[in-house]
């Protein structure tokens, strides 16, 4: 089979990691780039740097990597789909739902691949948290919460905190859990003195009955990416910024101590940290898309699921702007 010729759109700060990618992946070559604001990286190598998403469909290739910013999205990746390009699009997928659902609509009516690039679905954390829960370990779950949190990070000028980051935890907590959201409540601020809001706080039910809790903002003065999910005989910590998960089990032990005895709940049990396989996340996200553009995968974020974790933003941002919940079961 011969090597898919890629292209890239975006050559900024995650747009520089994807040529790096791409070069290195087997299978795919990268034959054309394209910004208008030029290669301020130099990841070029090479390639002329074109200036628009025309110039890159007329180098003729296979598959496309957007990474250009979210206002963007929708104008780029509908080109892409009217020239028959597999394409797979930075998070979120577009800069509202109604847009998103146009992206997604292009790609399916075109027989088209179409992914999002949520990057931490390939965490090792949360691939190694996916198959322990897949294994029972938790038993039912009762919890999932996240936190997101760290300075502000000088790439974002276009949206907020909540469509930069807790966009992340949606997905995932949606992924994780196997389940949509059902209605959501959020409060956020605005203390950098931007335009867009730089803390949010989301608590929620998904629609099997799982409770959700979701921290993120730019305000800390240190990092910390955590998906924690509670089940019944314990709770799993996937710290994805260390690419760690640890299991925290229920105690088995009767206790002596006759006031904890009485107390109806958990104890603590034996603590496990796994040892898992730490392959680089952005790899895993294009092998992924690789493989489903030559036939032989199925692991991507679809543009459909793209759009679902935009319409739970936008109901997080009308709950912060009414202070009422917001319900999305249909």
């Amino acid at each position: 089979m011969a090597n898919l010729r890629a292209g890239l759109i975006g050559l900024g700060s995650m747009g520089r990691h994807h040529a790096r990618v791409i070069r290195e992946i087997e299978g795919m070559d990268l034959v054309a780039i394209a910004d208008p604001a030029g290669d301020k990286f130099g990841v070029a190598k090479g390639l002329e740097v074109l200036p628009d998403v025309d110039s890159l469909i007329a180098a003729g290739i296979d598959t496309a990597m957007v990474a250009v910013p979210t206002v963007y999205h929708e104008d780029v990746a509908l080109k892409l789909a009217a020239a028959g390009v597999h394409t797979m699009v930075e998070k979120p997928i577009a800069h509202d739902v109604d847009a998103g659902k146009r992206v997604a609509a292009a790609f399916a009516d075109s027989d088209l691949v179409g992914a999002v690039g949520y990057v931490e679905r390939c965490n090792p954390a949360i691939m190694a948290l996916r198959q322990k829960l897949a294994e029972g370990i938790l038993g039912e779950i009762y919890q999932i919460q996240t936190r997101r949190q760290g300075p502000f990070p000088a790439r974002i000028s276009d949206v907020g905190v909540v469509k930069d980051l807790a966009t992340h935890d949606i997905d995932l907590t949606a992924y994780v859990a196997g389940a949509g959201y059902a209605n959501v409540a959020a409060q956020t601020s605005h203390r950098s003195g931007r335009e867009f809001e730089d803390m949010v706080i989301v608590s929620g039910q998904l629609t099997n009955g799982i409770m959700v809790n979701h921290v993120v903002n730019w305000l800390s003065p240190f990092k910390e990416r955590l998906t924690l999910v509670t089940g019944e005989r314990g709770a799993l910590v996937a710290d994805t910024l260390n690419n760690d998960l640890t299991f925290y089990e229920n105690g088995t032990e009767p206790t002596q101590w006759d006031v904890v005895a009485q107390f109806r709940g958990v104890s603590e049990g034996p603590v496990t940290r796994y040892a898992i396989v730490k392959r680089e996340p952005l790899r895993v996200e294009q092998e992924r898309f690789r493989d489903v553009v030559n036939g032989e995968g199925t692991e991507i974020v679809t543009m459909e699921q793209g759009v679902a974790t935009l319409e739970v933003i936008e109901a997080i941002l009308g709950s912060a702007s009414t202070g009422e919940s917001v319900s999305l079961s249909s």
